[in-house]
């Protein structure tokens, strides 16, 4: 309590508006929605004191998860891999007011879940990796920078731009992906999917293969995948594929291997799992098998 009540203290940043490109797509804003910000923070906001060196830390262990935390990551993934602009960029799965949305019900797990569950969630499927312990110092300088992003974000309210666009499904082709990873995705993630590295530095992520997310991760959902795609990629040129290319070259890369998670069996026990979960679970029947994937 006294690390929440630390946290919250923080210093405060104004919030403005920034205009969506894609507005047209978003319902409108409801009473609990405040306006997304577009934040490039300075480090001159950062106070000068431990909860700055706090929210510091957190915010490099985010950007290079791997190298900070070798022991917790098993694949060559960071947490900005998909929190574009250390979590600042809108839907773009951005952090900016998730700390005043946790707790909250996750109906994967079918209950309440703490920030720092939902943080070690990510490790495990996301970044193939281990849990962080709950209280220790990793986890508190990850949480204090989200608290700093959230802050002035009123408990429970939701951030324009935060989360995905997930537009209508589309019925998906691998073989049409294929061709749109060639075209588009290849000079960064490689022929392979393996992705490029120089200097033994990641320029661009694998998107299979045992150095990616597992099966078990968000972005092995095709709609996911696709919302992502499509407002964020290719890298170099956002927003330039049209929905039906997104989710074709989604459908491409989730049928490619990648990491089996372990107890994903165990997922959605109420037997209320997404359409596209591309795994079957104790509570469910097998997804439906696509002649596409």
């Amino acid at each position: 309590m006294r690390y929440r009540l630390l946290a919250l203290g923080l210093v405060a940043v104004t919030l403005t508006g920034t205009a969506c490109r894609f507005e047209q797509r978003l319902p409108a804003a409801s009473s609990g929605e405040v306006p997304f910000v577009a934040l490039r923070l300075p480090d001159s906001l950062i106070p000068n004191s431990e909860v700055g060196r706090s929210i510091r830390r957190g915010r490099a262990i985010l950007l290079a998860t791997r190298d900070s935390l070798p022991d917790h990551v098993g694949n060559r993934l960071r947490c900005t891999t998909c929190h574009l602009d250390a979590g600042t960029r809108e839907n773009a799965m951005p952090w900016l007011g998730v700390y005043a949305r946790f707790p909250q019900y996750r109906s994967r797990n079918a209950k309440m879940t703490s920030i720092e569950e939902r943080v070690n969630a990510c490790f495990q499927r996301s970044l193939y990796g281990k849990a962080l312990p709950l209280d220790g110092s990793a986890m508190h300088d990850i949480v204090s920078y989200f608290a700093w992003l959230s802050r002035g974000v009123p408990v429970g309210s939701r951030v324009r731009g935060q989360g995905l666009i997930r537009g209508e499904p589309l019925p998906a082709d691998s073989g049409r992906g294929r061709q749109v990873f060639i075209a588009n995705c290849v000079r960064c993630h490689g022929a392979d999917g393996e992705g490029i590295t120089v200097e033994d530095s990641v320029m661009g992520t694998p998107l299979w293969g045992e150095a990616s997310y597992t099966i078990g991760a968000g972005m092995a959902r095709v709609r996911t995948a696709a919302a992502f795609i499509r407002h964020n990629m290719p890298f170099d040129l956002p927003g330039t594929l049209t929905d039906q290319e997104a989710f074709d070259v989604a459908a491409y890369i989730d049928s490619r291997p990648r990491p089996d998670f372990p107890g994903k069996e165990r997922d959605w026990p109420l037997g209320n799992p997404p359409p596209d979960a591309a795994y079957a679970t104790d509570a469910s029947p097998s997804p439906s098998p696509s002649p596409n994937r």
